[in-house]
C-alpha cells in the first residue's frame, strides 16, 4: 500500500490545538541556549566553520574526530546516506521515521521494507538478516531506537548483530537523549559498519535551527563528508550544536529524560483508565495508540474538534487509520486528552 513518506507530525497541527503531533519537547530553546544562538548572529557575514562542532560531537561521545560530521538535522543525514553511500538492496525497518526510506527513493534506490507486526510487539527479530532470513541479502539497514512512532528501545547488542560483510547498519537515534542513561546506544569504541544518526532539535527546541550530527565507521562519514553541499550547517547551528553538548547541557538533557519518563506514565495509565492502551511499552517521549476499539476509522479529525492534535499513524508502513501517536506532555495534558477519548466513544454510541 503506497502511503505518503513525506507526512510529518507538523502538518496535524492547526491554531488553537494542543498540540500532541509534533515530539520537539520545548516550544522555544531555553534562555540560555537562546542567548547563545543570538551571540552567533554576530558572525552570519562569515563562512561557517564547523570545526568547534566536530570536537564537540567527538568529545561528548568519545570518539576520533574522524567518526562524526555535523549536519542540518537527521533528515540532512538521511539524504547523504542516500547519496552517498553504494547500495543495491537497501532495507529499512518499518515502522519508524519515512524519512530515510523517502532519501533512498529519491536517489533512485529500490527501498525494502521489513515490517515489525503489533504482535510481537513491534520488536525487531535479528534473525530476519541473518543468513537465510527474508533479508540476508540486505547491504544496508536502516531501523530507529527508539524508534518513531513505536517508541520501542531494541537492545543495542540485536542492533550490532546487523553487521555483516558489505552492509551498513544506520541507527536513527534522533531520540535517544530522551532515555534516561541512553541505554541502548550503539555508539561506542567499535563502529565498524555502523552508522548512528543524532538530532538535537527534539530536546532543545530546535527543529526551525536544524541542528544534527552522524557518528559512525569513518569510512562510512567521509563518504558522506564527500557528497554534503559546502557550508550546509549554519553558524548559529554550530553554535548550538557546541552548547548543547556541553556537561551542562547534557546534564540538564537526562534531568528531562527522567521527567518525560515520568509524564509518559502519566499518559500511559490515563490512556489505559479508558480502555486504550500502548502498542508496545515505549521509551520515547511519545507513545503509539490503537484506538480500533473507537471504531475502524481514524479518530483525529474528532479529536481536532475537541481541541487535540495527534500525529495521525496511516503514512507509517505497517500501520493504519485508527493509529494514532501521542507526543508525552505534562500531566494535565494527559488527564485531558483521556477525557476526550472518553467523550469520542460517547459520541460514537450515539451516532
Amino acid at each position: 500500500m503506497s502511503v505518503d513518506l513525506h507526512h510529518h507530525g507538523d502538518r496535524d497541527v492547526a491554531p488553537g490545538l494542543v498540540d500532541l503531533a509534533v515530539n520537539v519537547r520545548l516550544p522555544a530553546p531555553p534562555p540560555w541556549l537562546a542567548d547563545v544562538i543570538a551571540a552567533s548572529l554576530h558572525d552570519l557575514g562569515r563562512y561557517p566553520d564547523a570545526a568547534p562542532a566536530v570536537e564537540a560531537i567527538a568529545r561528548r561521545h568519545g570518539v576520533d574526530p574522524a567518526c562524526v560530521l555535523p549536519t542540518a538535522g537527521g533528515a540532512e543525514a538521511f539524504t547523504l546516506v542516500a547519496r552517498g553511500i553504494r547500495t543495491s538492496r537497501p532495507v529499512v525497518v518499518h515502522p519508524q521515521f519515512t524519512e530515510p526510506e523517502a532519501a533512498l527513493a529519491a536517489a533512485g534506490h529500490e527501498v525494502g521494507r521489513c515490517v515489525l507486526s503489533r504482535e510481537s510487539g513491534f520488536r525487531l527479530d535479528p534473525h530476519a538478516f541473518a543468513a537465510g532470513g527474508a533479508h540476508a541479502d540486505a547491504d544496508l539497514v536502516v531501523v530507529g531506537n527508539p524508534t518513531n512512532p513505536t517508541g520501542v528501545l531494541h537492545a543495542a547488542a540485536g542492533l550490532r548483530s546487523l553487521r555483516a560483510p558489505g552492509r551498513l547498519v544506520v541507527v536513527d537515534e534522533a531520540f535517544m537523549d530522551a532515555v534516561p542513561g541512553e541505554t541502548e546506544s550503539v555508539i561506542g569504541t567499535d563502529l565498524e559498519g555502523l552508522l548512528v544518526v543524532r538530532s538535537l532539535t527534539k530536546t532543545w527546541g530546535l527543529a526551525g535551527l536544524r541542528a544534527g550530527y552522524v557518528v559512525g565507521d569513518p569510512a562510512v562519514v567521509a563518504a558522506l563528508r564527500s557528497v554534503q553541499p559546502p557550508w550546509s550547517v549554519s553558524s548559529p547551528a554550530i553554535a548550538a550544536t557546541v552548547a548543547c553538548l556541553s556537561e551542562r547541557a547534557v546534564a540538564d538533557a537526562e534531568a528531562g529524560a527522567m521527567t518525560i519518563a515520568a509524564d509518559r506514565e502519566v499518559l500511559v495509565r490515563e490512556l489505559a483508565s479508558v480502555g486504550l492502551r500502548t502498542a508496545a511499552p515505549s521509551d520515547a517521549p511519545f507513545v503509539l495508540v490503537d484506538t480500533s476499539p473507537l471504531g475502524v476509522g481514524s479518530v483525529r479529525e474528532e479529536l481536532a474538534r475537541l481541541g487535540f492534535a495527534v500525529r495521525r499513524g496511516e503514512t507509517f508502513p505497517g500501520l493504519g487509520p485508527t493509529w494514532v501517536r501521542l507526543a508525552v506532555r505534562d500531566p494535565q495534558a494527559s488527564r485531558a486528552v483521556a477525557a476526550a477519548f472518553v467523550e469520542l466513544g460517547r459520541l460514537n454510541r450515539v451516532a
